[in-house]
């Protein structure tokens, strides 16, 4: 796995520092984490899951991880009507979600800061905070709209977000100036880097899937990032840049050979997009298997395109593909509602 982070979290090799070389893998080979969100020492039998179960609800929350990435994990929080409110309430450092986090990350809203409401008109959600939310250091402001405007467009009748404190509309956000305007969407990314792009006038944004590890798990993080326009569609420039991995700095990894290439230009046809790849995507090429890290990098990269639902995939022309499992990949796969669960 190169290094520059599963709709699947399998017993995976992980290999992380340094550059593939001749389509190999480049790193040094370390031992996979096991993904649990159940205590050691504690277990939960039958009935136990089933009244858990009936009393929650899965959400997912942006949270910050140990590098400072702004990452959803998906958590199971009480059933409340007032889902919304409830999401952000939940990104409040030390508040309900302090026993439930995992290992490494930390919530991002500043302590003590409440939700006083959420309301939710033609699409865009007004989220209005007390005085307390001003409190924060201004290098992490982005990043904290970031994490407030991904964790509300989970719902899919919330496609902006725009910020009040104490009832007054915020222009931009009150530490360092970041605009908010007529409201902020995931189309403005996350993560955000400029990669190599001087032509900021001649570019867009791509959002690209990447892992990260930690002790306790392995877990995909978004980054978004600028691209030459080029004449390239964006989803030939996704794939691309999956296939050039993170960047040095950013600590992520990737499990892409260097020998990647799209044998041709992918076809979108009803929401599904057709990818017609050589046999280096494969990790095992005599079984016809593709990694789950790569397959699920694609799938949530390319699924942050608006156009794309679904993604179909071809090696040398063949669609037989199998995924660790064992399973053939007899129809398009779709994205999964939950990112980062531990099982997919």
């Amino acid at each position: 796995m190169k290094s520059g982070a599963p709709l699947l979290f399998l017993s995976v090799s992980l290999l992380v520092s340094g550059c593939g070389i001749g389509g190999e893998k480049a790193g040094t080979e370390l031992d996979p984490p096991k993904v649990n969100y159940v205590k050691e020492g504690k277990s939960l039998d039958k009935k136990e899951k089933t009244a858990k179960t009936e009393s929650t609800q899965k959400r997912q929350l942006f949270l910050f991880d140990s590098n400072g990435m702004v990452v959803p994990q998906v958590l199971a929080l009480p059933k409340n009507d007032e889902t919304a409110k409830q999401v952000l309430q939940y990104l409040v450092k030390d508040g309900p979600v302090s026993n439930m986090i995992p290992n490494g990350f930390q919530a991002v809203l500043p302590a003590d800061t409440e939700v006083l409401s959420v309301n939710i008109k033609k699409g865009t959600a007004t989220a209005n905070f007390s005085k307390e939310f001003k409190e924060y250091n201004a290098k992490d402001e982005m990043k904290i709209l970031q994490a407030i405007t991904f964790t509300l467009t989970q719902f899919d009748n919330i496609k902006k977000v725009k910020i009040q404190i104490e009832g007054k509309n915020q222009n931009s956000m009150p530490v360092n100036n970041t605009p908010v305007g007529e409201g902020v969407s995931r189309v403005d990314g996350i993560n955000l880097e400029n990669g190599s792009v001087a032509d900021i006038t001649n570019s867009e944004l791509v959002t690209l899937y990447f892992l990260a590890q930690t002790q306790d798990q392995t877990y995909y993080v978004p980054v978004t990032r600028r691209v030459a326009k080029e004449g390239t569609d964006k989803v030939t420039a996704t794939i691309e840049h999956l296939i050039d991995g993170p960047s040095a700095e950013s600590n992520l990894l990737t499990d892409f050979r260097t020998d990647v290439k799209l044998l041709s230009t992918p076809v979108v046809k009803d929401g599904v997009v057709t990818l017609n790849f050589n046999g280096a995507v494969l990790d095992n090429k005599e079984e016809s298997m593709i990694a789950d890290e790569v397959l699920n990098s694609i799938v949530l990269s390319l699924t942050e395109l608006s156009e794309v639902k679904k993604v179909a995939i071809k090696v040398d022309g063949k669609s037989k593909i199998f995924t660790e499992k064992g399973k053939e990949l007899t129809a398009p796969v779709s994205r999964p509602k939950e990112v980062n669960t531990g099982e997919f």
